[in-house]
């Protein structure tokens, strides 16, 4: 089935925001065995919209269209819907009192301008927007079926998955039995997870499952897709081949599905009754911010000592602060050690990180010295990243998380990952 994306807004045309809707709107056809075939970005001009939503309706079977429904003048979306279709725009009185609810359990009387986005295409068949204003619709332009949906980024992602994206399955005529596996790694870099992969689709002989990666330093992605007659069809042909992922990836595999890094984390501390005390330094905090908002961390996280001189650091934890002398792993662990004992922590993590001198640049690098203090017990390792001061901040706030995921799992540490120089 070819299908089409149009993204909308003079703001998305220009570049004044980053268009993340279209690549979320990919990748999760892709994850279900859809393709997109054109990406169109229109600005709001009424005739280019026009010719852009006649084009799509000429070449692609399905279209999904992106922006444009909300209550403001430059939002054209369903007006230029109609025209292309050739129907009227008409109120949707169920949309109307649906819209006017939503105001009132908010304390609000709703502006009158919100009642355009109550008006839609006369033929179009309504998609819901459980947490918004703005309903999606769809209707028929051409010999395409077209889906349009906000803009606003959760109400495109609710609307796309529960209800977009099972009406072209539908159309499409595949499987709708479709199982996404996910694998989160760290350390290991996309050709060589692929390298090691070679042959795990090939372990289910219908070719039921495919292999795909979406690679976002620092983490990678692995996901199989797989296809059956049902749920149950599926976990048989996705288990053989599932278990020869984690056999082949190993300790590199830090969370799974809808799991974070932080999540896996948090999770291994509350399930001993554990807590966090956090030490880092250029990272801005990072760290800190990737565990301390998460659901339980009242519980778990302690502290986090935030610093960009070394002196400081060593002095918030109670070292001699005057001269720490040279950044080295077992300095990593005094730190740790002091700022464990300072706080009453179960655990504590120190990420210390001397940068090169000089402007950014793509060999521009830092070297990452970092310790886990648990107890009595304590485990460090000293590496190396290159690729410019947000390649090294971005590498040394996973490393460090992955590292303690490490630890609270009991495997090593200091495993080479694929982003170090040695």
């Amino acid at each position: 089935m070819r299908i089409e994306v149009i993204c909308t807004g003079d703001e998305v045309l220009t570049g004044k925001i980053v268009n993340t809707n279209f690549s979320y709107i990919s990748q999760k056809l892709e994850d279900v065995g859809l393709a997109v075939q054109w990406e169109t970005t229109v600005g709001d001009d009424r005739e280019n919209l026009l010719r852009a939503f006649q084009l799509a309706g000429e070449r692609a079977d399905a279209v999904i269209v992106n922006g444009g429904l909300g209550p403001t003048v430059d939002d054209l979306s369903q007006e230029i819907a109609a025209q292309a279709a050739g129907v009227e725009l008409v109120l949707n009185e169920e949309w109307l009192t649906r819209m006017e609810e939503f105001f009132r359990r908010r304390s609000r009387s709703m502006p009158p301008n919100n009642k355009k986005q109550a008006m839609l295409p006369a033929t179009a068949e309504v998609i819901d927007n459980p947490i918004g204003t703005a309903c999606g619709f769809a209707l028929d332009i051409g010999r395409a079926r077209f889906c349009f949906t906000p803009g606003v980024p959760r109400e495109l992602r609710r609307m796309l998955e529960e209800q977009v994206i099972p009406r072209l399955l539908a159309k499409s005529g595949l499987q709708t039995a479709i199982h996404l596996k996910r694998f989160h790694s760290y350390g290991l870099g996309e050709s060589h997870v692929d390298a090691l992969l070679t042959g795990v689709e090939a372990i289910a002989p219908d070719g039921s499952v495919k292999l795909g990666f979406r690679a976002h330093y620092p983490q990678l992605e692995t996901k199989l897709t797989v296809r059956g007659a049902d749920l149950d069809d599926i976990k048989k042909k996705l288990e053989p081949v599932e278990r020869e992922v984690r056999k082949r990836i190993g300790n590199f595999i830090m969370a799974e599905d809808d799991q974070t890094l932080e999540g896996v984390v948090l999770g291994a501390l509350g399930s001993r009754q554990g807590s966090l005390t956090i030490v880092e330094t250029f990272t801005s905090g990072q760290i800190a911010a990737r565990v301390g908002h998460l659901p339980g961390a009242e519980k778990i996280f302690r502290r986090g000592i935030v610093a960009r001189d070394l002196a400081e650091v060593c002095a918030a934890v109670g070292l001699d602060g005057s001269s720490p002398g040279e950044l080295t792993p077992e300095l990593a662990e005094r730190v740790a050690q002091a700022a464990r004992q300072l706080t009453g922590s179960t655990h504590a993590l120190a990420v210390l990180i001397d940068l090169d001198d000089g402007p950014d640049r793509i060999d521009f690098g830092g070297t990452i010295n970092l310790a886990i203090a648990g107890g009595d017990d304590v485990a460090s390792r000293k590496s190396r990243i290159l690729g410019g001061r947000e390649w090294v901040r971005l590498g040394a706030v996973e490393m460090g998380l992955d590292c303690l995921r490490r630890y609270l799992q009991g495997l090593p540490v200091d495993e080479r990952i694929d982003f170090e120089k040695v």
